[in-house]
């Protein structure tokens, strides 16, 4: 009988689930902070409804958004997956401002900040499972 192989599948067992919760909580509070971001940049106005429509989710977006971004925890977490959207409903034409059209020129707020922020959701991604893996 191998000494402390009942210790190593216990903690080898908690791995998963431990990555999961850290690598779920820093997508949470990553998909806050590239929210807000959005709606700082977003074009207001008295009949714009766009601060409203701009939000996030886990899996897809709802009908009829302008989906913008999708940020997944890793290859072997897939079901932590994270949808940037806008103009959902009523505000449709968020997407009109984001890329303009014929006679309105372009006015980003979603890609932009989505580009900004895309190197560092990886880099906390990874840095919350290390810290995982590390607690274990």
């Amino acid at each position: 009988m191998v000494q402390g192989l009942d210790e190593l599948k216990r903690r080898w067992g908690a791995v998963p689930e431990r990555v999961r919760a850290e690598v779920a909580a820093a997508m949470t509070k990553t998909a806050q902070e590239i929210q807000a971001d959005m709606e700082k940049l977003a074009p207001q106005g008295e009949t714009l409804n766009i601060l409203g429509s701009i939000g996030w989710t886990w899996g897809d977006a709802p009908g009829g958004s302008l989906v913008i971004g999708k940020a997944s925890g890793g290859r072997s977490y897939g079901t932590l997956r994270i949808t940037f959207y806008a103009g959902g409903g009523e505000a449709f034409y968020a997407r009109y401002h984001e890329f303009g059209t014929v006679d309105m020129a372009a006015r980003p707020f979603f890609y932009p900040v989505w580009r900004a922020w895309r190197r560092r959701v990886r880099v906390r991604i990874s840095r919350a499972v290390t810290k995982a893996l590390k607690s274990i």
